[in-house]
């Protein structure tokens, strides 16, 4: 059993509360810019003093439309501006967000609601409150429904002028440190989600900490672009750490729109999962190859990878320094410009990134600072330092966290971060909290170094008919970096060998069928039975198949008709796979790939 824990580097005070960090950040800063919203001229700005009156006058409207002090409110919406203003108004009236995903169907609104017996519902559009309407009779609690869309802001203002400022002083100050903050309910691969009660501890004590030990890539004054979902802990964790921290942060509510968000706001550091890297590699290669540039691109990523691995070998030869320097003009400085021209550093989060995405974007002068961490323990636990990257590894503990590895391989953390329980059911937090630590779930191990390296997931080991164990992320990782794989299922789980299901990207798929010689108009099923395809991800899940052993590799896979997403019901809404929703959905599958052979 090996444990590696450091202390912290700061504690807060007992009777502090998150709502502290935007007091003392409007005291310290109260010209510097927070946020700024996109406009049809630019970017409009808006100071951490503005910021704060402006919570405070939000936070009154919710205290005169009679929330009271740990009452949960719920709110339901894309990232927008408006989503952070509200989240902090609720706790400086005293309260206690919930956030449901903008994806999330009735049922999974009225378990929410219902279970975390909110009494407001802060949601964003017409659709989310007619989703409501369908459950509006199970959820009686829920006296207060408003929305984004129809400046439900300004109506709270209007409402709150006649609250006191010593009145709001009194709720703003009530929680104390140890306090519910917010119940994020967790994706819920399996059964319903289970609310993960987090602190206003665990926010204030990571984000203060992080900011000491990241002092070169967290710095005031610095930009981002913040377009993960707030309904996941990794966004609300940057949204606080960046209030915190002084980082000016504008919202991009739809994913499809980060490219252009990047290139005209041209933040200097960004938060990311491991499909935005791959769908930046991904547009790039397709781009080259579609200006017949393609062969040119992957010498330039070839090289790329090679000098950034040289840097843990002793550093590159002159030859590789030389095709450097050239590749950097030809090509590295062009995806340069597309993610703005100003990105220095990216923390990744949510999976693993894989070695040769890593190893890509730090020869473009990119540093991917890989984290892990779970809802549970508020976002990350570990995090890789700029001064000590190792690639394909998660880094180290944040300071006054501690990761140990149990004899079976499991990965326990314990800290400041990790979650009170799960919200009114104590039988599973007794599963998952043993002693003061928390067990994850994923399998890991840890390096002399104290660097964490994830392996797999405990209950997604696949023990095949002849007793290897099989992790299936090491196979489906790589695969999902390739530009037509939308995402892939690796089963094999009592069977006699390890099989997958693939699902193409409708995205790239017109496009990598252009460039590569293919029929561009066809659809997905149809592109599932074509022979360039099939023969391309035959190609692909070669190459997987080499990162491991003949009993753990792919030895047949099934291309399906259609996408799994997350409105097939095939992923959840931090695009985690459901994988017995798959198997039950694609049998049919399952039986192609194994029929007598079973």
């Amino acid at each position: 059993m090996r444990t590696f824990e450091l202390p912290p580097l700061v504690v807060s005070s007992e009777n502090s509360n998150i709502t502290d960090l935007l007091v003392d950040r409007a005291k310290k800063t109260p010209s510097l810019t927070l946020f700024a919203q996109e406009t049809e001229s630019g970017y409009s700005s808006i100071s951490a003093v503005d910021f704060l009156a402006e919570v405070q006058q939000v936070a009154k409207g919710l205290i005169a439309s009679g929330i009271q002090q740990s009452q949960a409110v719920a709110i339901m919406s894309r990232t927008r501006y408006e989503w952070t203003v509200m989240d902090f108004a609720i706790w400086f009236a005293g309260a206690v967000s919930v956030p449901v995903y903008e994806t999330s169907s009735a049922a999974q609104m009225e378990w929410i609601l219902s279970n975390s017996d909110s009494v407001a519902l802060i949601a964003e559009n017409e659709e989310h409150t007619e989703r409501f309407e369908q459950i509006k009779a199970a959820v009686p609690l829920v006296r207060l429904v408003m929305r984004f869309d129809q400046d439900c802001l300004t109506e709270l203002k209007k409402r709150g002028k006649d609250i006191s400022n010593e009145v709001l002083e009194q709720r703003r100050t009530i929680a104390k440190i140890h306090d519910l903050a917010t119940i994020i309910y967790t994706s819920g691969t399996t059964g319903k989600p289970k609310g993960c009660e987090l602190t206003h501890r665990g926010f204030m004590e990571l984000c203060k900490n992080a900011i000491l030990d990241l002092d070169d890539v967290i710095i005031e004054g610095r930009s981002t672009v913040l377009f993960l979902p707030l309904a996941h802990v990794f966004a609300r964790f940057v949204e606080v750490l960046c209030i915190a921290g002084g980082i000016r942060v504008t919202h991009q509510p739809d994913a499809r729109n980060v490219a252009k968000s990047l290139e005209s706001f041209k933040p200097e550091f960004l938060l990311a999962v491991p499909r935005v890297f791959e769908k930046v590699y991904n547009s790039a290669e397709q781009k080259a190859e579609a200006g017949g540039k393609g062969e040119i691109f992957r010498k330039a990523a070839n090289v790329a990878v090679a000098w950034s691995e040289s840097l843990d070998h002793g550093g590159p030869s002159f030859k590789l320094k030389l095709q450097h320097f050239v590749f950097d003009k030809l090509v590295y400085k062009k995806i340069r410009a597309a993610m703005g021209g100003h990105l220095k550093y990216a923390i990744s989060g949510g999976a693993p990134l894989g070695t040769r995405l890593g190893h890509f974007f730090r020869a473009l002068g990119v540093v991917v600072l890989e984290g892990y961490g779970l809802t549970e323990t508020t976002a990350p636990a570990t995090i890789s330092r700029t001064n000590s990257i190792k690639i394909g590894k998660v880094g180290t503990p944040l300071p006054g966290t501690g990761v140990r590895i149990a004899d079976d391989g499991e990965i326990w953390l314990r800290g400041h971060n990790i979650m009170r329980g799960y919200w009114r059911n104590e039988a599973a937090s007794a599963e998952v909290l043993k002693d003061g630590w928390f067990a994850t779930g994923d399998i890991g191990e840890l390096d002399e170094d104290g660097m964490l390296a994830i392996t797999g997931r405990k209950k997604e080991l696949l023990v095949t008919a002849g007793g290897k164990n099989v992790a299936p992320a090491v196979l489906e990782d790589p695969l999902r970096a390739n530009p037509l794989i939308g995402q892939v299922v690796v089963i094999g789980d009592a069977k006699p060998f390890i099989g997958a299901i693939v699902s193409l990207d409708s995205e790239m798929l017109p496009i990598w069928l252009a460039n590569h010689g293919g029929d561009n108009t066809m659809t997905v099923a149809q592109a599932s039975k074509s022979p360039v395809v099939v023969a391309a991800i035959q190609n692909a899940i070669d190459e997987a198949n080499k990162l491991v052993s003949r009993a753990e590799s792919i030895r047949k896979f099934v291309i399906i008709d259609s996408e799994l997403t997350e409105a097939s019901g095939h992923l959840t809404p931090s695009l985690k796979l459901k994988r017995s929703v798959v198997m039950k959905d694609f049998a049919s599958a399952v039986e192609e790939i194994y029929g007598a052979n079973d």
